[in-house]
């Protein structure tokens, strides 16, 4: 079993071993970038293309530096990674591509180029043997043309499609995220009115209404999650994974129960409701401001759906306890 207590140092490196790294480290991302465009290759054509052609230019690289080892040092490379090295800069698994969003393998890839060529430079710095600073500064200049190459390749690949992904980056995060997590803050935030406000008014005791706050909000997550997972698997509708989307909906309906319901943890009355009911301006508003930025719902709709519906239900609670 390999041991961090087995790594090597890169200064006690030979110059044929931080070629052979290089080698291997330009083999990992050629296949991260390989793995990030088949990622995205059905739902954004452009950045796939923008990753298939980094990955080709790794490969180039790749074969430049085997050249010159087989000049330097025949045609045996020495097996050494990353993970042989400490210190050494390290990568994504591959795997973890399927995991990453648009946004963040943009960034990886950014983020990979500019810590090789760091290191690399760094390295340099640091070594005392003019044949191992050279191959250093070359693997440097390397690594910053990559970035250039990155750059270059982003504008061109992204500069007429970037539109159109962006907008269904937008539409994907709206359908997994911002959908479920509005209807569960609704329903938190609303059907938890009248209950909250039936036991406030019937009792006038604040624990006992923290209480049935708690309960209801947590059991009104729990439905609505699992009522979430069991709605929709994504699959036809696109509207990303299930299981994402029921602990979206099951966290923001127990948010917008329990907004209301802590207020009543002020033992005074009184003060307890007036928090809650300034609490429950508050989470309408929001939500109502969400549907508008969102969902694009106009203002005035919006306010009449959430606002006057949130009324309502809190009226009905106030009645109902004081009957």
């Amino acid at each position: 079993m390999f041991s961090f207590a087995s790594r090597r140092r890169f200064s006690d490196l030979s110059e044929q071993q931080v070629l052979a790294l290089a080698i291997s480290s330009e083999e990992d991302d050629a296949r991260i970038y390989r793995g990030f465009a088949q990622a995205l290759r059905q739902d954004y054509p452009e950045s796939a293309s923008m990753f298939d052609e980094m990955a080709a230019e790794e490969d180039e690289h790749r074969r430049a530096l085997l050249d010159l080892h087989t000049e330097r040092f025949g045609d045996v490379v020495p097996l050494i990674r990353r993970e042989h090295v400490s210190g050494f800069y390290a990568r994504k698994p591959t795997w973890l591509a399927e995991n990453l969003g648009l946004a963040q393998m943009r960034a990886e890839a950014e983020a990979m180029e500019s810590v090789a060529q760091a290191f690399y430079e760094k390295a340099a710095q640091t070594s005392t043997d003019a044949g191992t600073r050279k191959l250093l500064g070359d693997l440097a200049a390397a690594e910053a043309e990559h970035k250039e190459i990155s750059s270059s390749l982003a504008e061109e690949h992204l500069s007429d499609g970037a539109d159109s992904e962006q907008a269904a980056a937008h539409r994907q995060f709206v359908l997994t995220y911002v959908q479920p997590g509005l209807a569960g803050l609704i329903d938190g935030s609303i059907s938890t009115l009248a209950p909250i406000f039936a036991t406030a008014f019937a009792t006038q005791n604040t624990w006992t209404t923290f209480l049935v706050g708690v309960a209801a909000s947590v059991g009104a997550g729990i439905s609505m999650g699992f009522t979430e997972v069991a709605s929709d698997d994504g699959v036809i509708s696109g509207r990303g994974s299930p299981i994402t989307r029921g602990i979206v909906t099951g966290v923001m309906t127990t948010i917008g129960g329990l907004g209301h319901a802590l207020p009543y943890l002020i033992p005074d009355f009184w003060t307890a409701t007036y928090v809650a009911f300034v609490i429950v301006a508050l989470e309408l508003f929001v939500i109502t401001w969400i549907q508008h930025k969102y969902m694009e719902t106009p203002w005035v709709k919006a306010m009449l759906q959430i606002i006057l519906g949130g009324v309502l239900v809190l009226a009905a609670g106030i009645l109902i306890g004081t009957g």
